[in-house]
């Protein structure tokens, strides 16, 4: 069990002067943390000013860099032997933290999963829910909530990840997948998340495609040939299939039949390449 003292919790923070007081103060109360660090992502209101009257450490990006941005610049300046990442909106609650971070030390990472209810628009849930079935398949074990980001770590752990991290919003998604993928102890405990204050910085029109490119991502960097070898077998069903129909009735091999074969041997022989490269990317690790 991990304790408090050696938690440094990482507040990633952009425009949320109307909430992060109040989430400082109360992680202060909850327990005696090694510190609190709230990285303010180039917000345009006094986020920066609030969390440090609250008795945070701040740390400011001169500009919007992207959640995950602030994340990784928690990361490098938390000196705790382990890590909380809590969002600065207020959805986490401070007396969650303890039931997350007791479970360091036995795990590796645990993760905040939030109990479907609790999750704001149906389309969101909809979106969460699809990103967790295909997490699931790509790692052979049930998750519950891929993209929560309360979560806790080995600082040592996470640094080693580091290069592997975006600077926008799928930075739970990148981190859950690869310390499955590095065989560490991964946990979920069971949260409820409260109603967020202020506006959700996502849009459905505008991050719709940048949500696409998470999937892909996590299908190329984690598990590429579970996706590819299935996608491989149709085309190549069909080529065979209908070289056998052609050859039985017309006595020869049509140039579609060719091709529906060659096209599976090459999406085979590119899954078989990434599944390569994905796997270089962890055992060569530090």
């Amino acid at each position: 069990m991990a304790a408090p003292s050696s938690v440094s919790i990482i507040v990633p923070a952009f425009n949320e002067a109307h909430a992060i007081a109040g989430l400082v103060t109360a992680l202060r109360t909850a327990s005696t943390w090694h510190e609190i660090i709230v990285v303010d992502d180039g917000s345009s209101d006094d986020t920066a000013t609030q969390a440090a009257a609250a008795g945070a450490t701040v740390v400011r990006h001169p500009y919007n860099k992207g959640n995950g941005a602030a994340v990784k610049t928690g990361i490098r300046t938390a000196t705790g032997e382990y890590i909380l990442i809590v969002d600065g909106d207020g959805q986490h609650q401070p007396d969650d933290a303890q039931r997350l971070v007791s479970r360091l030390g036995e795990y590796d990472l645990v993760i905040g999963a939030r109990s479907t209810g609790t999750q704001a628009t149906h389309a969101r849930r909809f979106g969460n829910s699809a990103l967790n079935s295909l997490a699931s398949y790509l790692t052979d074990r049930e998750i519950p909530d891929l993209t929560s980001g309360f979560r806790a770590a080995r600082r040592d752990h996470l640094r080693e990840f580091l290069h592997l991290l975006p600077n926008g919003f799928s930075t739970p998604t990148t981190t859950t997948l690869a310390f499955i993928k590095a065989g560490y102890n991964v946990a979920f405990e069971p949260v409820e998340a409260r109603q967020r204050a202020g506006e959700s910085k996502i849009r459905l029109a505008r991050d719709g495609t940048k949500f696409v490119m998470i999937i892909l991502r996590i299908v190329t960097l984690f598990s590429p040939l579970k996706v590819f070898l299935p996608v491989s077998i149709v085309p190549f069903v069909l080529g065979v299939a209908y070289a056998g129909w052609t050859i039985y009735h017309e006595m020869h091999v049509t140039n579609t039949s060719v091709l529906l074969i060659t096209l599976a041997v090459i999406v085979f022989l590119v899954g078989l390449v990434s599944e390569q490269i994905s796997a270089l990317r962890f055992e060569g690790r530090q």
